[in-house]
């Protein structure tokens, strides 16, 4: 914020909120500022306030509006008359699409009129649909600050250099192919990020850049950068992984204020000695000592792009692949391998991890979601041979007769890929691999085990390979064209069926499932065999007793179809034959209703029985760790968490469904951050996988003064949206005044002593100076947000400092100048690293490292939720820039550039 502030030179007035000032027609006019950007009709706002109160309105100094906004065009016509306009942020992003991507906002251009705001210092357009850059932007003459990241520009004007006062320039995520010469004339410009553009050169001039002290040119497609930037002496961090360079100059090694040469992922096969002995360079993911391919090498050539692999430690970015190939490892251990020749010329991918949402990822019925969501762009783009991806899940241990799939989205439907399961040899973990031409969306599921076969006009036999005792047959002449006909078998034990129906007396075979592709008919009757029921055979089978029962697609009807067909009967198997597929299952009881006895023994089995646990850290009991947990896992897990955490027993059984949404409320006296991202109307919002982590850890607080009296509080779980394919019956037993609630468990805040508190202020004689750790991309972590960790630290302190990089006589001066008082000793230790580290944009990752090797998981996932929370509104576009007032916990969660 307060580098921002002098990036803008609005010296102490960025400090100046809007907080309480009374907000007017409902918007949040106070004072001097106007912020719509979060209104999903700020535009009409915007335009209501200008006919009723413009003697205000053209007093503002910070506007706000979302450029996804549909009444913009009506807008931008009256933003000439703002005069004293300062600051201007016009940005798409806040709109997201049903896969969870930000949709850029309609502003394509801006009025002639907006080169007459003479006071502008800041402009905002990012996250836009820009093409070329506005010609009124050049015409404002105390322009400081201008983002037009995300948008579409292919170029910038030739006199870009009349920006003569702009100390800070991003056009990250564009399609600049080339730059101005007069981008040498910014003479004071301190920032500028070109990353994830498609630039092949840069031109000689960049090196007049005299006072700029970062520069990203990372994730373009250079292949050398001039000499000239050796004249850059103001150069502190210098960003170029990701692209294609195969050289780079030596003189970069005597920039006497560079702390960051990042050459990462590039081509490089041959380093200058200056540059490769420097301590600051990062080479990671570079060919080097490798020899350049002749074209008559032959095999040679895949060889050698064998040993180039990208390593990428973030969850979300891009990297390039060339027509030479390479492997690339994500942090999340998904591998990709492009062979030779997969690309014909440089290519972008981007990628990201995905929380998997049910609203989009449709499974079926008796599916396990295994993974998140992979996204690779562009989307449908067509490799010239196929891309390998491996894809590491959640081992099914506990099932059985069921097979591992990668599944794909088209954007239309899912679809899944002929995979192969592999073993890591070292960690064992299991992976599914598969090969693709084209990219999308990409999943893990377990699914009941499936045999296809194509049916021609010659007939065929398909058996099921969970029970070859299952078998189809096709005559000759049952059909014209050739269709594709897949079979899945559901086993039923005879424990389970008692277990349900509460009769021993019932039985039933494995469920049939049966589909094509056509939606014509066979032409000849198909002939299905099923075993019998267990314990029955031919010699004691009671007719009357065995029904055969008609499933539709969904499970939610059962028709007993014994009447219509002809049944015939060996030792061990009933024979039928069907004109058209659907799902059959056998069933041998006394029962009379037959249908709705199979239809509830069908609902329980796509059933999960689970248990609710809430416990507290035994250090600190203001972390809670929630989690759903399948029954038959809640005692390993109890056991694994013993020794660090604490609370009541779990709770009673309740039954779920793979894919169900449901909510923690905290009650009674106890709250929880309502900034958090995934807190729904005060709840934190929850989905149910059975195969992964349902598990959150979270900081409570309570309104209440703990400083007389503990405070006795609850968690209680609550369903949320029943999903669409959920049996009727389900749904109906779910109505009524108890249908959402599903447990409560105690949670208990004790009595507090006096200690120091979240105020970023001095504290028992500490006082702090600001800081920021981390990068732009990410966000930072602020003092407020390390006093935050500060208090949850506790006796691990000396073991985090070590890990942290601090000597050992660093711990113990610290120890003994503060030897009276824990809480001193804790904010000495983090607060001299951070301060010793605050320069270095990799400080925020070796602070959850340390984290982790101190065995504190937990504080480690508070740093990691605070950087994505950062990371999810750094894409959404909702960022102050340093503009506004922010209390400690916006201050947490707000990427700044």
């Amino acid at each position: 914020t307060q580098k921002m502030a002098e990036l803008l030179g609005l010296g102490d007035e960025c400090g100046e909120g809007a907080s309480g000032a009374p907000a007017l027609v409902g918007s949040c006019l106070a004072g001097n500022r106007l912020n719509l950007d979060v209104y999903p009709d700020g535009c009409c706002r915007f335009l209501h306030l200008f006919e009723r109160q413009r003697g205000e309105v053209v007093q503002v100094e910070f506007l706000r509006l979302s450029s996804n906004d549909r009444l913009l065009g009506t807008t931008l016509g009256i933003l000439p008359h703002l005069k004293h306009l300062k600051s201007l942020v016009l940005k798409g992003g806040h709109a997201r699409d049903e896969f969870g991507s930000c949709q850029h906002g309609s502003l394509t251009s801006l009025p002639p009129g907006i080169g007459n705001l003479r006071c502008l210092t800041h402009l905002d357009l990012s996250f836009n649909s820009l093409s070329t850059l506005p010609s009124c932007i050049l015409q404002l003459p105390n322009l400081r600050v201008l983002l037009v990241s995300h948008n579409s520009l292919v170029a910038l004007p030739e006199d870009f250099g009349s920006l003569s006062k702009l100390t800070f320039f991003s056009a990250m995520k564009n399609k600049l192919k080339d730059l101005p010469q007069s981008m040498g004339e910014l003479a004071v410009l301190q920032d500028l990020d070109l990353s994830e553009n498609a630039l092949e050169s840069l031109p000689e001039e960049v090196g007049n850049l005299q006072n700029c002290t970062e520069l990203d040119l990372s994730g373009n497609r250079l292949s050398s950068i001039p000499d000239s930037l050796a004249n850059l002496k103001s150069l502190r961090r210098l960003h170029l992984h990701s692209n294609l360079l195969v050289t780079v100059p030596a003189s970069l090694a005597s920039l006497p204020n560079l702390s960051r040469l990042d050459l990462q992922n590039n081509c490089l096969r041959a380093v200058p000695p200056e540059i490769q002995t420097s301590p600051f360079v990062h080479l990671r993911g570079n060919p080097l000592g490798e020899t350049e391919p002749s074209p008559q090498a032959g095999n040679c050539k895949a060889s050698a792009s064998l040993h180039h692999v990208i390593h990428l430690c973030i969850s979300a970015g891009s990297f390039t692949v060339t027509s030479e190939g390479c492997k690339v490892v994500l942090a999340c251990g998904i591998h990709f391998y492009f062979p030779p020749g997969a690309a014909s010329d440089p290519l972008r991918i981007y990628f990201r991890t995905l929380a998997p949402d049910p609203q989009w990822v449709k499974l079926r019925h008796h599916d396990v979601l295994l993974s998140r969501v992979l996204e690779l762009q562009p989307h449908g783009v067509k490799f010239q041979q196929e891309v390998q991806i491996w894809m590491p899940y959640a081992s099914p241990q506990t099932l059985h007769q069921r097979e591992v799939v990668v599944r794909t989205f088209s954007g239309q439907s899912w679809s899944d890929l002929r995979t192969r399961v592999e073993q890591k040899r070292k960690s064992k973990k299991h992976v599914a691999h598969c090969s693709v031409l084209h990219f999308s969306w990409f999943l893990v599921v377990s699914r009941l085990v499936q045999n296809e076969c194509e049916v021609s006009a010659e007939g065929t036999l398909l058996f099921s390979s969970v029970d070859p005792n299952i078998k189809v047959t096709f005559p000759p002449g049952v059909t014209e064209e050739t269709r594709s006909v897949k079979l899945q078998v559901l086993p039923v034990s005879a424990e389970e069926i008692e277990e349900i129906t509460a009769d021993a007396r019932c039985r039933a075979s494995p469920l049939l499932c049966l589909s094509q592709d056509s939606l014509v008919d066979f032409l000849r009757p198909v002939r299905i065999q099923l075993p019998l029921p267990p314990g029955v055979t031919g010699l004691n089978l009671d007719r009357s007793r065995l029904h055969l029962l008609h499933g539709d697609l969904e499970g939610q009807t059962w028709d007993d179809i014994t009447s219509q067909v002809v049944l015939e009967f060996t030792h061990l198997y009933a024979v039928f034959e069907v004109t058209h597929f659907s799902w059959y299952w056998l069933w041998y009881t006394t029962k009379t209703y037959i249908g709705g006895i199979a239809k509830k023994v069908y609902e329980r089995l796509r059933m999960y029985q689970v248990n609710f646990i809430a416990l507290q850290r035994k250090k600190d009991p203001e972390q809670v760790l929630l989690q759903c947990v399948p029954k038959h896992k809640v005692d390993p897990v109890l056991k694994k968490l013993q020794d660090r955490y604490r609370g009541p027993e779990p709770s009673d059984m309740v039954e779920m469904f793979e894919g169900e949404q449901f909510f923690a409320a905290f009650e009674r006296g106890i709250s929880i951050d309502m900034d958090r991202p995934d807190c729904v109307d005060g709840r934190l919002s929850f989905i149910f996988y059975s195969h992964l982590k349902n598990m959150k850890e979270i900081y409570v607080t309570s309104p209440v003064d703990r400083k007389g009296q503990a405070v006795k509080g609850q968690v209680s779980f609550y369903r949320g949206a029943v999903p669409e394919s959920i049996p009727e019956d389900a749904s109906r037993r779910r109505k009524g005044p108890d249908s959402l609630w599903l447990a409560t468990l105690p949670i208990k805040l004790p009595r507090l002593k006096p200690r120091w508190g979240e105020n970023p202020g001095p504290l028992n004689g500490f006082s702090f100076p600001p800081l920021n750790l981390g990068n732009a991309e990410t966000g930072y972590l602020t003092q407020a947000n390390l006093l935050s960790i500060a208090r949850r630290v506790g006796a691990d302190w000396q073991t985090i400092g070590l890990n942290l990089g601090l000597t050992y006589q660093q711990i113990e001066r610290i120890g003994y100048n503060n030897r009276e008082d824990l809480d001193k000793q804790i904010l000495d230790m983090l607060f001299s690293w951070a301060q010793q580290n605050s320069e270095d944009p990799d400080c925020v990752s070796k602070l959850i490292t340390a984290m982790k090797d101190s065995g504190r998981q937990d504080i480690a996932d508070e740093v990691e939720t605070i950087i994505e929370l950062g990371r999810q509104k750094y894409r959404e576009s909702i960022r102050r820039v340093g503009l506004e007032q922010e209390s400690s916990t916006e201050d947490s969660a707000i990427a700044m550039m």
